[in-house]
């Protein structure tokens, strides 16, 4: 009879919990596509007295001892989140001949390297589909069933804290802090929402992403980052009326210049397929040059979307132990591609501006986009603001060089009052 294959798991909060139920619902289909008995042998808690929203036989411990070194242990879920200790335990647990299976983006975004060169060196799995939207697939068709492709571009909704308030502010014109308390009460913000609201979460995730999907290695600080707290309920509107709706995009493109990786809110045509996707539902756009377009959609976080994930890579794992193979794909970053530079990264943008109301404003400001070379597609003025009157401008494609120098003309016009807000356009011929 084969050996029992035994899991040792690191946390058991949302996610952790969520693998405990999801296996414990569905462990006679689980076993079929395994092939072989599979129980969950030790649980690493902070708290051995807290009260558990679980009825099975787990044992749970607090020492990370009980489970690294314990010979019976096969495979090592790390769900605590954070980089340290998790690295290090994870890294520990492949050195003890443990295979991995993990949710962390944070050690991906940053470590990726150490994590699969350890794999390498130890002839172990190191699993992480659910470490990207939740539920969703999306690594391991990106590593498998995309393979063949050179994929171009990827753009996605990968934060749904963000996407949810954007859904509300949109759709019941609720302002910023609104939206973000609305999503606090539901439990789809944390009280410290920072990582979410700046996009550093959605940055994350996209280094991640770009990496497989560009064969080359993504770090988080090659992300330029922007999030969505200077969005206002005018921002909003001034895009429904114009035929877009924002949206925080991970934008990833290969070009003949460089790799380009940025997260940042975008007005999007109404009718782009990530328009439509709403609340806290997360959606990956694909283009590669076999397939075409593709679009990975579904619910990007949760107890049962993200166990869903995890427990994918654990039967996976599992069922290379059952034919005695490992790392049937490890590390796809076989190449060292450059960086695209500013100057090569074009954009539409949203510009919107107060003006003082008088003769000669448009004149001024026009005169400030020529001499940045930044063609104008479309130009209103339609309300005042006090004293000021609002002007908002949406540009052709410019490079990031060219916005900079407009801003510098702008705040040196005396007509200018103030730039509210300038946000990156996807022009309907990119969608």
């Amino acid at each position: 009879m084969a050996k029992k294959i035994k899991l040792g798991l690191l946390g058991c909060g949302t996610v952790g919990t969520g693998v405990l139920k999801v296996l414990q619902e569905n462990y006679h289909d689980i076993r079929a596509k395994i092939g072989n008995d599979i129980e969950v042998s030790k649980v690493l808690v902070r708290n051995l007295n807290k009260k558990r929203d679980f009825n099975g036989d787990v044992v749970f411990t607090d020492n990370i001892d009980d489970i690294l070194n314990d010979e019976s242990i096969d495979i090592v879920v790390e769900l605590l989140g954070g980089i340290h200790p998790a690295r290090e335990y994870m890294l520990k647990a492949m050195e003890n001949g443990k295979h991995v299976v993990t949710a962390n983006k944070d050690v991906l975004a940053q470590f990726g390297r150490d994590m699969f060169d350890a794999a390498e060196k130890h002839d172990v799995d190191f699993m992480f589909e659910a470490s990207v939207a939740g539920g969703i697939p999306i690594i391991t068709p990106l590593k498998q069933c995309l393979t063949a492709n050179k994929i171009t571009e990827l753009i996605g909704i990968v934060n749904g804290t963000t996407n949810y308030m954007l859904t509300k502010m949109t759709e019941q014109g609720m302002d910023y802090d609104t939206a973000l308390a609305r999503a606090q009460a539901k439990g789809y913000a944390e009280a410290d929402p920072t990582a979410d609201v700046s996009g550093l979460d959605a940055a994350r995730k996209a280094a991640i992403l770009s990496s497989i999907a560009f064969n080359t290695r993504v770090s988080l600080e090659d992300v330029k980052v922007e999030g969505i707290t200077n969005i206002t309920p005018e921002d909003i509107t001034y895009a429904k009326e114009l035929g877009y709706i924002i949206k925080l995009l991970a934008i990833a493109k290969h070009t003949e210049d460089g790799i380009d990786v940025r997260v940042h809110p975008t007005f999007i045509d109404k009718d782009h397929p990530l328009a439509s996707v709403r609340n806290v539902f997360n959606a990956i756009f694909i283009h590669g040059n076999a397939v075409g377009d593709t679009m990975f959609y579904g619910k990007g976080a949760g107890e049962r979307p993200t166990a869903s994930a995890v427990l994918a890579d654990i039967i996976d794992v599992a069922r290379d132990m059952g034919k005695d193979r490992f790392g049937k794909i490890r590390c796809t970053c076989y190449e060292e591609k450059k960086l695209c530079p500013p100057d090569k990264v074009l954009s539409g943008y949203y510009i919107r501006l107060l003006v003082e109301d008088k003769p000669g404003v448009l004149g001024a400001i026009a005169t400030a986009f020529g001499e940045s070379n930044v063609s104008l597609y479309s130009v209103i003025q339609k309300r005042r603001v006090g004293e000021f009157s609002e002007i908002v401008a949406i540009t052709h494609n410019v490079n990031n060089n060219q916005i900079e120098d407009l801003k510098v003309r702008l705040n040196n016009l005396d007509v200018v009052h103030e730039i509210s807000n300038i946000i990156r356009v996807v022009m309907s011929q990119e969608a």
